[in-house]
């Protein structure tokens, strides 16, 4: 399944449904459903986003520090390939989305999925 975002500022934005449905929960939507993100949620959203970011940033980095004091017999170059493999960052996934967002706010344009 995929979520196709749209609005009238932009061209479609195409994303995985597990990486769809986990940006709508981060901003409080239903993925299950089809919805529609008003300019005057867009600030929340970007928030929410942000704050997951975060969050997943420092996580990553807490895991790199407990991997380089687990693995004090190698050099960082191999305890850099035991973490780094865990697949695109949030931050990475959201960037496309975050840039919509941001677009339709200042144009005063909604979102709408799922229609």
């Amino acid at each position: 399944m995929l979520f196709k975002f749209k609005s009238t500022v932009a061209g479609d934005l195409i994303m995985l449904e597990p990486n769809g449905r986990r940006v709508l929960e981060i901003i409080g939507k239903d993925p299950h459903q089809a919805g529609i993100i008003l300019p005057a949620q867009m600030p929340a959203a970007l928030n929410a986003l942000d704050k997951a970011i975060q969050e997943e940033d420092e996580a990553v980095e807490k895991a790199k520090r407990n991997a380089n004091n687990a693995c004090t017999g190698f050099n960082d170059a191999e305890n850099t390939a035991t973490y780094a493999d865990h697949g695109v960052p949030l931050r990475q996934r959201t960037l496309p989305f975050v840039e919509l967002l941001k677009k339709c706010k200042q144009a005063d344009a909604e979102i709408v999925w799922g229609v």
